[in-house]
């Protein structure tokens, strides 16, 4: 479908066809992973839950690494702490890119998926902290039903909305990139018990270095890919682990190293206006290690729950913790993200693309229920990786992925067809007069904002 620059104001703002492709190539990408984080997860159930469960919990909880480092961690923790770094490293590389150069950019615009991102947040929260309300040890849960897995939720939205609006994937993908800001804020500040000061500032220190070394020698680790790795990954690696030592969740190393990774080239650049700079690059080189590796790997050990028959099905079913996630996901996400951005839009001049309509949000807030990859982390962090209501976190979270999958499938393919008969009339009218219409109405519910 052809989609004209928005005008001020108004989400998303277009910044060319350079953005464009740009997104559309992340979320194609983000799309594969999707699928590889699926089926990893599934691998990992089933063997969890096969006669040879056993070999999967001793090959998750074998220990390796140096203790006097604290890092003697069996592979399920490397996997937590470790390899999701990579992945929270391109979620800051993105939300950086996003802040200086892309929607997030403008407070008009970036007000949407900020309000959206909070409202998605807010409502599940509320709904799980009311059900686990009459057991306050449950109540540490709270954070699980918050958050929203990109990777997962652009693979069904790959698979079902070829013909949906640009501006409905922008949504999606900024509204993810500040849920992800978010969840990374919720695990640094509500899951850490106690910090060790000295190692946490050797750590700020080394990322101070990190930052110094590729802001000043930005062309060399663009042009020359050993060098990042040769300079930059040790000293990425010993920033996470004096962050690890000092008790703050390992991860956040990956969001304050990729803060500190310039957007935009150089003064001195000899290459032509709007060349990609070192985020980008580092981008392009990096998301196929997280998407292909880190983030599937970490499924694999995470996702892997001994079901435990009818009677472990019959007692997740009825723990409040499952009931929570479940509720919050599937039904606080959608409702979350859905009324918060209508009550902006009708209580400031905010206003969305022409061509966004509250059904296609509602089928984007149930995508934004699948809250696989950082819900999973949160739920170990809440429970533990071995508790019985730990274990009813993670089938609650499948369980929870799986239906508002199926449920914004439901919405997001009966828009789909509407919305490729459109792009089909649009063709016929270019070919009789040579005019393509940049947009035709008739199409959804309620009023455009």
């Amino acid at each position: 479908m052809s989609h004209a620059p928005s005008p001020p104001g108004r989400f998303p703002q277009w910044s060319g066809p350079a953005e464009t492709g740009r997104i559309t190539t992340l979320l194609r990408k983000e799309a594969v992973g999707g699928i590889l984080l699926v089926v990893a997860a599934a691998i990992a159930i089933v063997w969890a839950n096969s006669p040879a469960a056993d070999a999967y919990f001793a090959l998750r909880d074998f220990r390796i690494g140096y203790e006097p480092w604290h890092l003697d961690l069996t592979l399920g923790t490397w996997a937590a702490d470790g390899l999701l770094a990579v992945f929270f490293f391109l979620v800051g590389l993105e939300l950086k890119r996003e802040v200086v150069s892309g929607d997030l950019r403008r407070f008009g615009t970036a007000i949407v998926p900020i309000t959206a991102a909070f409202g998605g947040v807010l409502v599940p929260a509320l709904i799980y902290t009311a059900i686990v309300w009459q057991e306050p040890s449950l109540r540490t849960g709270w954070a699980i039903p918050t958050a929203t897995d990109i990777a997962f939720a652009v693979a069904v939205l790959a698979l079902v909305g070829s013909h949906l609006p640009s501006p409905l994937r922008v949504f999606l993908l900024t509204l993810a990139v500040v849920d992800d800001l978010i969840a990374i804020f919720i695990i640094a500040v509500f899951y850490t018990a106690e910090i060790e000061f000295v190692p946490l500032l050797i750590s700020v220190g080394i990322i101070a270095v990190y930052g110094l070394l590729a802001q000043r020698y930005r062309a060399l680790f663009r042009d020359r890919a050993f060098a990042a790795w040769l300079i930059l990954l040790p000293l990425g690696f010993a920033a996470w682990a004096f962050l690890h030592a000092s008790g703050v969740h390992a991860t956040i190393a990956g969001v304050a190293l990729a803060f500190t990774i310039p957007v935009r080239p150089g003064r001195k650049d000899p290459r032509p206006a709007g060349a990609p700079g070192l985020a980008e690059e580092f981008e392009h080189r990096f998301r196929p290690l997280s998407a292909g590796i880190a983030v599937p790997v970490f499924a694999f050990f995470a996702a892997g729950v001994a079901v435990g028959g009818v009677d472990g099905i019959v007692r997740a079913a009825s723990d409040p913790v499952t009931i929570g996630i479940v509720v919050g996901l599937v039904v606080g996400k959608p409702i979350g993200i859905v009324l918060s951005v209508r009550l902006l839009t009708l209580m400031t001049r905010v206003k969305l693309d022409p061509s966004l309509r509250w059904i296609d949000l509602i089928g984007v807030g149930l995508l934004a229920g699948i809250g696989f990859t950082v819900s999973l982390l949160v739920a170990e962090l809440s429970f533990g990786a071995d508790s019985l209501h730990g274990d009813d976190a993670k089938i609650a979270i499948m369980i929870a992925s799986l239906l508002a999958s199926i449920l914004a499938s439901t919405v997001l393919i009966t828009r789909n067809r509407q919305y490729k008969a459109i792009e089909l009339a649009e063709q016929i009218d270019e070919d009789s007069d040579g005019t393509p219409d940049i947009y035709r109405g008739g199409v959804g519910w309620g009023p455009r904002s």
